[in-house]
């Protein structure tokens, strides 16, 4: 008796799952390879416009610096890991249309020749460009941003052909980070910030305070609370004016900030949200079914304030890269949220946030109360004892920990961490206090400083 063709293994017959990413760094990379391991069987195709793919962003200044040696060794994923992971990748080549009725997108390469491939999830990981806002004689040519691997190697020419004074418009992390590798090069540095202060994403005003005075110390020149009014020049930019003055170098970098590529996917009629980046779901779903957007074209959720918020950082775009890729191949996971953990090395200085500043929560409209401690790093009488700043903010009312900013010579990052875990635990100030911590007089004081900011916190709110 024949068989029914109906019960004929329907395994046998399914065709390979295909999952399009559009973008191959952080986010893209990572959606790739968590998509991989769920689905072994899929087809799982990369559309990057750059020629490099799978390097590290957060790297760049630190080669202009010269700590790191060369921009080839921030590639972190090698043509060879995607042949190894049986990953399609078309470098230099721009997703141009993506036609969610009939699940396609349209691409062109470099030389012009058009493609249609076809999906059946679609992961949007287009990230982000640098902005520069409307200032007049913006269209100038000569002002460079750090964004890709190519600027880092112009910026780094300039240098090498003679420069010798900079001006870096901007006073967020990647403008200091880039500012203090020219200064590292022997350039003379002026920083050009619009805000009152320096850090504004990251630090309060008395936090910033500190950071500001140690950067001139080391002979950087920080202009706060002057906006960029014109670039000077003919063609090429040789000055700017900022607050009437003007001020001349010849190195322009722009450091304004980035903005989410957004405007494919929008064509798309993939919503937005209120941040004006794509809105997703838990799941990092998109308003259109099997299309997902991560990285830093996606808003995330912020989980001490439960809204949107624009978390453009590498661990974010990993993270998220890792859900949607899961999901994308037919698992199931869930992004949770973010707190805008973040550190850097400003010199020989370490500076962290986690959680809302001061100046965040009250904007969210949370009453705080917070509490800042200065310490050090081990035992006083212990040589090599740095400074350490720590400041938490509590909210008033349910007195749980909701953010914390620490400055110092050394541990800032785990001091960091543990407070993002406090944060996420819904940890309250009275328990910080009674944290038992470990100590040891080469290692750290007898009374961990994020106790002794927390035991100030309580005092206050007696």
């Amino acid at each position: 008796m024949a068989q029914d063709p109906r019960k004929i293994d329907a395994k046998e017959h399914r065709m390979p799952r295909r999952i399009v990413i559009i973008g191959a760094h952080a986010a893209g990379v990572d959606a790739a390879s968590a998509a991989r391991k769920t689905d072994r069987t899929a087809e799982i195709t990369l559309i990057a416009d750059e020629k490099h793919v799978g390097y590290s962003r957060c790297g760049l200044p630190f080669v202009l610096g010269g700590q790191i040696p060369s921009f080839q060794s921030l590639i972190v994923f090698s043509p060879a890991y995607f042949q190894m992971m049986k990953l399609t990748l078309k470098t230099e080549t721009k997703a141009t249309n993506i036609d969610t009725k009939n699940k396609t997108v349209e691409t062109t390469d470099k030389t012009g020749k058009t493609e249609t491939i076809p999906y059946d999830s679609l992961i949007i990981a287009t990230g982000a460009g640098s902005f520069m806002p409307p200032i007049k004689g913006r269209e100038k040519k000569g002002i460079l941003s750090l964004r890709t691997l190519e600027d880092g190697e112009k910026i780094d020419q300039t240098v090498k052909n003679g420069a010798k004074t900079a001006v870096v418009m901007g006073a967020g992390l990647i403008g200091l980070e880039l500012a203090i590798a020219l200064q590292e090069r022997g350039l003379k540095v002026t920083v050009v910030e619009l805000l009152p202060q320096i850090l504004p994403q990251m630090l309060d005003p008395d936090m910033a305070r500190i950071v500001h005075e140690m950067l001139q110390d080391k002979g950087m020149t920080i202009l706060t609370g002057k906006g960029v009014e014109e670039c000077l020049g003919e063609e090429n930019i040789t000055g700017i004016v900022a607050c009437q003055e003007e001020i001349n170098a010849d190195l322009f970098i722009s450091a304004f900030g980035v903005r989410g590529n957004t405007e494919l996917a929008a064509k798309a009629g993939v919503a937005l949200g209120e941040t004006k980046l794509i809105k997703t779901t838990a799941k990092m779903e998109t308003n259109i079914r099997d299309v997902y957007a991560v990285g830093d074209c996606a808003e995330s959720p912020h989980i001490v304030t439960q809204k949107p918020t624009v978390a453009q950082f590498g661990t974010v775009a990993v993270r998220q890269g890792k859900v949607a890729g899961i999901n994308a191949a037919g698992g199931y996971a869930l992004f949770t949220g973010v707190l805008g953990s973040a550190v850097s090395r400003l010199f020989d200085t370490d500076v962290g946030v986690t959680g809302l500043t001061e100046t965040a929560a009250k904007k969210a409209g949370i009453e705080t109360v917070t509490g800042t401690i200065a310490s050090k790093t081990k035992a006083d009488y212990y040589p090599g004892a740095l400074p350490i700043k720590v400041k938490l903010v509590v909210e008033k009312e349910s007195q749980r920990i909701i953010g914390a900013q620490i400055i110092g010579g050394e541990e800032v990052t785990q001091r960091i961490n543990a407070i993002s875990f406090a944060i996420q635990k819904q940890m309250t100030v009275r328990e910080l206090a009674k944290a038992d911590t470990a100590y040891a007089p080469p290692l750290c004081e007898t009374w961990e400083p994020l106790v002794l900011a927390a035991e100030m916190v309580l005092m206050k709110l007696r």
